[in-house]
């Protein structure tokens, strides 16, 4: 059904581009007047129905919890005073909350003892709207481009009361001089401006709809569980990105390695430096077969790097024998250059022959402990067929385990490390000391629980993705001397049946596992324990290189059982944000965290080592963020020698395809004049300059602090359905100003000096209470 567009309501559009200046105040009390425009001319526009209902569509899908600073909501670390309904979550901390206590009582100042009990209940929470967590969408600030709202979307009832009872205030909310000559003219073309076409989230319907308040501030889910995340796309252009660490020496800088044997530098800045830290590609085994798991496949920082400067790397190499192996060594960064290691302080510390060319293992990190773990696959081929109970299970060679050694000492037979004194089998004649758990196939990526931020419950776990055969895939948590099964059981079930049924076996069991239906090739995972993603604290976050699912695991605090939910990427409704994306390459390759605590993953569209079709993405929660500067870190400054590169993205945000031009004709042209709706190009909308408008402006009242008499009518008129325009644009440019066709009342205007006075007085008062 199409609706009349009053030509009342195009002229009173609220799109200044600029920020309103400061004025004098009109005052006069309400008159009764008419609800037809000024001019008495309405007209169809029946041609811009389909342009109209489609932008309907599109603020619908952008109305999600948002703030006005394009950020999601969060849970205030302070009480609020004065918008007090907002205080357990919501888009305003104690200084936005302060800041808009002082805009109240500056309004306050110029209004009468009447004016208080009628409209300051109304002012107040029209005011607050800033601190809603819908606040940008009662703003019309979930598109960066369009202009922000002077005013928040009001309920039409909602509005017309509030028109009725206090008309005379409303130039005090706001200096939009469209409004002003709109609320002048009559109460259903000031509220059709206020009008949002989506019922449910105009004020204050938004607060009793139950549908958004329900599990308002946790991780989205949709109907069938699945766990609503975005993502940031971080880097892009890698070449089987296998890796990303962090030194741990407050520099923030990122180090991801590609399988090639090449480490580069980001920095904080999201810039990468044009000469990598490492370049190993003439001694690396890598080859460009899809699937290929030889390359470089390790790499981590000694915990006293910051002082030592030493890290450790993993990686398959050929011998002058033609003999594949792995090997492990220990490297040092330059005394010149902190972006720069050294190849020639290379000393080797491990060197396993590789049987075949698959299940290589690959993963190095430092426990709590300060010992080195290395995680080794079981030789490769299919089901460990060396030996007669195989690698795995077979504690004198170092495949399939989990290692444990100290870097920093020598063992007494001439080892360039040492043994713990508590590893688990050093008083075993027939077992490897290295040796700390066993029983594993090819564990594809291991973490290290930091712990919950305040508790510290969790830290040090590790945490480990193994492989399957051809039925499941695991996920373990690490515990000294223990077996994960392999080749007995993969998964909770027998492999080898003979093995499975031998009662000695005593295997550590997996806290998950799953099969062939839901993925083919397990990546294991971190829990997240940073600050940005509260939401997220204590989620265990893995995938399956196959199929490109995202998983997350949480543990049950009663039961300790852990219980899987997929991650769904790229909901429009939930991503709506700008810089976040909805798609990622399938092929996931690996996880990693940054110094910050934050979580990533590594993927590509092309499992080959030397295709760049790599990229590094960071995961978002858009439903709830920390309280703002909580999460604020100054990395220290790093000397670069190096040329950075900036970082330029390849995906499409979200916002960029909803803007993308519509494939539907544009209307012919006419006559009749109809409000514009274009339609801008990601191309285009990059270099459209655009300015927002601060919400709540206040506008100064005449000088002496004269009270204003609010005059409400004795019985406010119904309005007329027939009125209200469906869906107003608000992606529309800002309109040529027009000359009111009100009558000039001169009768209301102060003398020049007193208005200056009151100007002046106003911006002291604002500068106090900043």
């Amino acid at each position: 059904m199409n609706e009349p567009c009053s030509e009342a309501v195009q002229d009173c559009y609220m799109s200044d581009l600029k920020k309103p200046t400061l004025k004098e105040v009109k005052v006069w009390p309400h008159t009764g007047r008419s609800h037809s425009s000024s001019s008495g001319v309405s007209f169809s526009c029946p041609h811009v129905y389909l342009w109209l209902s489609l932008l309907c569509l599109i603020g619908s899908l952008l109305g999600h919890p948002q703030c006005l600073d394009y950020g999601p909501p969060f849970q205030p670390p302070f009480h609020l005073e004065f918008c007090s309904a907002y205080e357990n979550f919501g888009c305003c901390d104690q200084e936005r909350d302060n800041s808009i206590a002082a805009k109240y009582w500056d309004i306050m100042d110029y209004i009468d003892p009447k004016g208080h009990k009628l409209c300051g209940t109304y002012i107040k929470d029209i005011l607050c709207q800033e601190c809603s967590p819908y606040a940008a969408h009662l703003y019309d600030a979930e598109n960066l481009r369009t202009p922000l709202r002077n005013l928040p979307g009001l309920c039409f009832d909602y509005c017309s009361k509030f028109h009725f009872n206090c008309r005379s205030a409303i130039s005090l909310l706001m200096s939009d001089k469209h409004i002003q000559e709109c609320h002048e003219t009559n109460k259903t073309c000031f509220c059709d401006l206020l009008h949002l076409h989506d019922e449910d989230y105009c004020f204050p319907n938004v607060l009793k709809s139950t549908a958004l308040n329900r599990n308002l501030g946790s991780v989205v889910e949709d109907r069938k569980g699945c766990l609503q995340l975005c993502l940031t796309e971080v880097a892009n252009g890698l070449r089987n990105p296998v890796l990303m660490v962090h030194a741990n020496d407050r520099t923030h800088r990122m180090f991801v390695a590609e399988q090639v044997g090449v480490i580069w530098v980001y920095l904080p800045d999201g810039s990468r430096l044009e000469e990598p830290f490492l370049d190993i590609r003439s001694i690396v085994l890598a080859t460009p077969w899809i699937g290929d798991e030889r390359g470089f496949l390790g790499m981590a920082f000694h915990p006293k790097y910051r002082y030592n400067g030493k890290f450790y790397i993993y990686y398959s190499y050929m011998d002058k024998n033609r003999v594949e192996k792995i090997r492990i060594s220990e490297l040092k960064v330059l005394a010149s250059d902190v972006n720069k290691a050294d190849p020639l302080s290379e000393r080797n510390l491990l060197e396993l022959e590789e049987p075949a060319a698959n299940h290589n293992g690959g993963q190095l990190l430092f426990g709590v402990d300060g010992y080195m773990y290395l995680f080794t696959g079981d030789g490769g081929k299919a089901g460990d067929p060396f030996g007669k109970f195989g690698n795995a299970q077979n504690k004198s060679t170092l495949l399939g385990k989990v290692l444990r050694i100290d870097v920093d000492g020598k063992s007494p037979d001439g080892k360039p490390y040492r043994i713990p004194s508590d590893n688990p089998f050093v008083s075993d004649p027939k077992a490897r000391h290295e040796v700390y758990a066993y029983g594993v196939r090819n564990m594809w990526r291991c973490a290290v629980d930091r712990g919950d931020p305040v508790t510290k419950k969790g830290r040090g776990r590790i945490f480990c993705g193994d492989v399957g055969q051809n039925r499941f895939e695991e996920i373990d948590i690490i515990v000294k001397g223990g077996n994960y099964g392999w080749r007995a059981k993969e998964g909770f079930e027998c492999y080898d049946t003979k093995l499975c049924r031998n009662s000695s076996l005593d295997d550590i069991l997996p806290i998950f596992a799953y099969g062939r239906n839901v993925g083919k090739s397990v990546t294991g995972g971190y829990v997240y324990r940073g600050c940005e993603s509260p939401n997220l604290n204590g989620l265990y976050l893995f995938g399956d290189f196959m199929n490109g699912r995202l998983m997350a695991l949480q543990e049950d605090e009663k039961t300790k059982k852990w219980k899987k939910q997929d991650i769904c990427i790229g909901s429009t409704r939930a991503c709506a944000f700008p810089g976040l994306i909805s798609s990622y390459s399938k092929f996931i390759i690996s996880f990693a965290e940054d110094e910050a605590g934050e979580l990533y993953f590594m993927s590509t569209s092309y499992a080959s080592a030397y295709a760049p079709h790599g990229s590094l993405y960071k995961f978002v929660d858009p439903a709830r963020r920390a309280p703002p500067g909580k999460c604020k870190y100054k990395p220290v400054p790093v000397k670069t020698k190096s040329k950075r590169i900036p970082f330029v993205p390849r995906a499409k945000t979200v916002l960029e395809l909803l803007n993308e031009p519509s494939t539907t004709e544009p209307p012919k042209k006419s006559s009749t004049p109809t409000a514009a709706i274009p339609t801008v190009s990601s191309k285009k909308a990059k270099k459209a300059p655009f300015t927002k408008i601060k919400a709540s402006t206040v506008k100064p009242a005449p000088s002496g602090k004269k009270r204003l008499k609010i005059k409400p009518e004795a019985k406010p008129p119904k309005p007329k359905e027939e009125e209200k325009v469906a869906c107003i644009s608000r992606t529309a440019p800002a309109l040529a100003e027009k000359k009111s066709s009100h009558r000039t009342r001169t009768k209301n205007l102060l003398p020049p000096k007193k208005a200056l006075l009151a100007k002046e007085k106003l911006e002291k008062r604002r500068k106090q209470s900043r």
